[in-house]
């Protein structure tokens, strides 16, 4: 897939590729999975448990990739986890086995967050950096890697709907879903393919491998430290409205189908897309942390306002409303993570950041599921979420208003 931008090298066009492959997939996934477990017979208890185990998975490879991935190898680390992502794949088209579906989850790469929280993204972060020929460009090429992100996301969003139509050749809704399975194992293969075209310009200039808290230095690690603490408080929160318990939340109070479900969610994944890129514009004009923090804010007042909608065109209305400002903090936390520490402690840095989301939000869809199993307020998730993510906003506004970037950069 070719990219005409001047300013970005071969490998940086290989990323926004895989970035592209691997969100197809996602999108997909995110909407039909808790739904697929459902038709399974499982209850919502184990489904939170079954979601959950694809966010430990992004903890313990997340850990690994922090660890290890300047040692081994960038290119050689995403290449593993590209297999097992297909791999992962490959277990739920061959099993209704719950304890072996559990297991794909837990060590295979299933994603069910409508975003991107593993090991690929920590990687990738730390490499974007290095792609970009113009370090004033650096806001711009993670906008630019979420927003393709998100636009594949979508697509693949519309792709969940041909379960349905699979279902007029004859197949059931439990084998229409499990074809999507397979395609999401040949976008793995895919995956891999693009990480072997990588060069070794990727690569860490410093390899020597340390403990992963020695990679930072003492003024960095005070900062990522209070960073961490304020992100798992964030994803905590967005654990409870994972777009596969969103999916499956509107199936069960309003019984949209997955055609309605796909055409929602790429809707609002084309709204989050081109937030993106308005989130760096405004960055560059009033900074990456006001800009975290005055569009987070709106946005989780709709979160609360989506559980408590007493129809589904106004839920859908505060859903899309919510979407497009949701997501603006994402390009400028991963921008501001990186421009925070120095170059040498950027994979750290993403990985740690990313660790202490990733164990936050894989304790909340079971939660979840026992708030959506045991109690008739289905509201509960998004009243919560939103909550606790104005919590989160407010805190980081007063911790890291006057902590700029080290280039000096707003």
């Amino acid at each position: 897939m070719d990219f005409s931008i001047p300013w970005l090298s071969k490998d940086g066009k290989l990323l926004l590729t895989a970035r592209i492959l691997r969100m197809f997939g996602y999108g997909f996934l995110s909407v039909v999975l808790a739904i697929y477990l459902k038709l399974l017979g499982f209850n919502d208890i184990l489904i939170g448990l079954l979601l959950g185990a694809t966010l430990v998975n992004s903890v313990v490879f997340t850990l690994i990739a922090s660890i290890f991935a300047d040692k081994i190898g960038r290119r050689k680390t995403l290449i593993v986890y590209a297999i097992l992502m297909s791999a992962s794949g490959t277990v739920f088209v061959l099993t209704e086995n719950y304890f072996a579906l559990f297991l794909a989850a837990l060590i295979g790469t299933i994603n069910v967050t409508g975003s991107e929280t593993g090991a690929f993204l920590s990687i990738e972060q730390a490499i974007l950096p290095q792609t970009v020929r113009d370090s004033k460009k650096r806001n711009t090429i993670f906008a630019l890697y979420n927003m393709v992100g998100m636009l594949a996301m979508s697509a693949g969003i519309l792709v969940s709907s041909l379960a349905s139509y699979l279902e007029e050749y004859g197949l059931n809704q439990i084998e229409s879903i499990k074809f999507l399975f397979v395609f999401y194992s040949i976008l793995g293969i895919g995956v891999i393919l693009t990480y072997l075209m990588l060069t070794k310009e990727i690569e860490a200039k410093s390899t020597g491998l340390k403990p992963l808290k020695m990679n930072l230095s003492a003024k960095s690690r005070i900062i990522i430290t209070k960073l961490s603490g304020l992100f798992a408080i964030d994803s905590f929160a967005g654990g409870f409205v994972l777009q596969s318990i969103v999916s499956l939340w509107f199936f069960m109070k309003f019984g949209a189908d997955l055609i309605t479900l796909s055409y929602v969610f790429s809707i609002a994944g084309v709204l989050t897309a081109f937030s993106f890129i308005v989130a760096a514009k405004i960055a560059d004009r009033i900074g990456l942390v006001n800009t975290m923090v005055f569009t987070h804010i709106p946005s989780n007042v709709l979160l609360i306002l989506v559980g408590l909608a007493p129809t589904f065109p106004l839920a859908i209305g505060f859903y899309l409303a919510r979407m497009a400002l949701s997501q603006m903090d994402v390009p400028t936390r991963q921008s501001y993570i990186v421009a925070v520490v120095n170059e040498d402690e950027r994979t750290a840095a993403s990985g740690i950041t990313n660790i202490s989301r990733n164990i936050a939000q894989s304790i909340s869809p079971t939660v979840t599921g026992y708030i959506l199993q045991s109690f008739s307020y289905l509201a509960a998730p998004f009243v919560l979420g939103g909550l606790l993510k104005i919590l989160y906003d407010v805190s980081l506004y007063f911790n890291f208003r006057n902590t700029k970037p080290q280039d000096g950069e707003l």
